[in-house]
């Protein structure tokens, strides 16, 4: 009998023990590098914004927090690795809504399940959008631009990185909402495809604004609308104000983490990085970039990504869109 209780008392003991180890590990959290994966090419909208949060928690919480680039598949090499990484708060995932809400609907097949493998922490910023146009198509308003994609179905032509991007998607909602058709060219990149904007073999392009807003300053392109309002552009009207107010195009940089994370540091992570989000000097870095803070939780964050997923799914589905 006293073998017994002596032995039960003893796994009580080690028991208790061992729960405390991984409590006092995520309560350091982090105590180590932080390795935060981009699944694009560097100089993107979402290389921009990991950057700016990387900078910001190594500074906020005395540990590094790098920068690692893993581009190809549409997202999805940098995105799996993510995934597949040790679950221990040590690799995040900052990666856009074409990652994580087009993919997945997108694609006939994935190396990963998105809401299996990975665990939602913030849906950090919003990225506006906007319509611009060379300045030789004389256009001033997103009308001008409709009515002669009415008139001239097909001859007028915009550029994309490719089929699964908030991008593309977003000027095949505004041609289903206005009955304007237009021609689409697909780029390998943002840059060739700006070049071609630039010296009017486009005529116009739905483009994150912290990429164009340089060119709209020095007056080399026209914008007609913007996706959401930014004190950048205060000026230019909404898709709402121009008339489309049914077209609901966005893009966004989240992070996320592999989906056996301990809770606590998932919750420990959201917190440095909503309080990171919201320090003054990141602040006005994200402004400088046309970035707006959205800074919800990991369960706010969780239903609005499913409730993505339907909203460009069904769109998707119902004009029977196809990857490149």
């Amino acid at each position: 009998m006293y073998r017994v209780v002596h032995s039960r008392r003893a796994l009580i003991l080690g028991a208790a023990a061992a729960a405390a180890l991984p409590a006092f590990a995520q309560d350091a959290w982090p105590s180590r590098p932080v390795r935060v994966i981009v699944p694009s090419s560097p100089g993107g909208g979402t290389d921009v914004f990991a950057r700016i949060l990387a900078q910001a928690l190594s500074e906020q919480t005395k540990q590094n927090f790098v920068v690692d680039n893993k581009p190809g598949a549409s997202g999805n090499i940098g995105a799996e690795l993510a995934a597949r990484s040790e679950p221990d708060g040590y690799t995040l995932l900052v990666a856009s809504n074409s990652s994580l809400g087009i993919n997945p609907v997108l694609l006939r097949s994935m190396p990963f399940d998105i809401e299996r493998d990975l665990a939602p922490i913030t849906r950090g910023v919003f990225a506006p959008m906007v319509i611009v146009a060379n300045p030789s198509t004389g256009w001033k308003t997103l009308k001008d631009m409709l009515d002669q994609g009415k008139r001239e179905p097909g001859k007028l032509f915009y550029g994309t990185a490719g089929t699964g991007s908030p991008l593309y998607i977003g000027v095949r909602m505004i041609e289903e909402a206005s009955g304007a058709r237009f021609s689409h060219v697909p780029y390998k990149g943002a840059g060739p495809a700006y070049q071609d904007l630039l010296g009017g073999r486009l005529q116009f392009m739905l483009t994150d604004l912290a990429s164009i807003e340089q060119h709209v300053k020095a007056g080399k392109v026209v914008p007609l609308a913007i996706t959401q309002k930014s004190p950048l552009l205060p000026n230019v009207p909404t898709l709402g104000e121009a008339g489309l107010p049914n077209v609901r195009a966005w893009t966004s940089f989240s992070v996320m983490a592999p989906s056996r994370v301990p809770p606590a540091i998932i919750k420990r992570a959201g917190d440095e990085i909503r309080r990171a989000l919201r320090t003054p000097a990141v602040v006005q870095r994200l402004e400088q970039q046309a970035l707006i803070p959205v800074l919800d939780t990991p369960e706010e964050f969780a239903a609005e990504l499913r409730k993505e997923r339907e909203h460009w799914g069904q769109f998707i589905r119902r004009n029977n869109i196809t990857p490149d």
